[in-house]
């Protein structure tokens, strides 16, 4: 299946300060730049996002060096670890967006859950492997494996790009090549 942009969006999933600070930092701050990318080309291509927060008075808030990317984000602050658990967000997915993007952590928890959640509701569910995170490799290999055996699309920041921009000749590729260039 291809990324279509439009029929995608995008949730940010749970980028948080205290729940950062567990992180690997080299993986983390990758992660944030494949984020915004994802997020700036989001913008050229009207495709819709939503950020969550898992209990931000425990955990914080998202990251302060994400907000200036993120100025258009619908948020959802939750307690579930299952995002469509929340009704809020579920009345900030778009229905007529069957294909539904995560990025953000934990993968073996929030990721997991929300995935799975949404492959029962029918939706088209890719995982941006590298856009997302785990304290522990293993529990994010672990889940991966289990998304994948779901169903899920597991795809990487630059593959989702170029599908949704489809061509060279497209009005973003060159404000988005040299983004590109720079994440790694």
């Amino acid at each position: 299946m291809i990324a279509n942009a439009e029929k995608s969006q995008l949730i940010v999933i749970d980028v948080q300060e205290k729940l950062s600070a567990s992180m690997p930092q080299e993986v983390l701050n990758k992660m944030i730049k494949r984020i915004e990318l994802l997020i700036t080309a989001s913008h050229g291509l009207d495709i819709p996002y939503i950020c969550t927060e898992q209990y931000p008075n425990g955990l914080g808030k998202t990251l302060p060096q994400m907000q200036s990317f993120l100025s258009q984000a619908k948020y959802v602050e939750k307690t579930s670890f299952d995002c469509t658990a929340d009704p809020i967000f579920s009345r900030y997915l778009v229905r007529t967006r069957p294909q539904i993007f995560l990025l953000g952590m934990e993968t073996h928890i929030c990721i997991l859950q929300t995935a799975l959640s949404l492959i029962a509701k029918g939706k088209e569910v890719f995982i941006i492997e590298d856009a997302i995170v785990s304290r522990n490799i293993l529990n994010k290999q672990n889940a991966l494996s289990r998304l994948r055996q779901a169903g899920c699309i597991v795809t990487n920041a630059e593959s989702v790009i170029f599908e949704w921009i489809k061509s060279s000749d497209h009005d973003l590729f060159k404000t988005l090549a040299p983004l590109i260039k720079d994440i790694d």
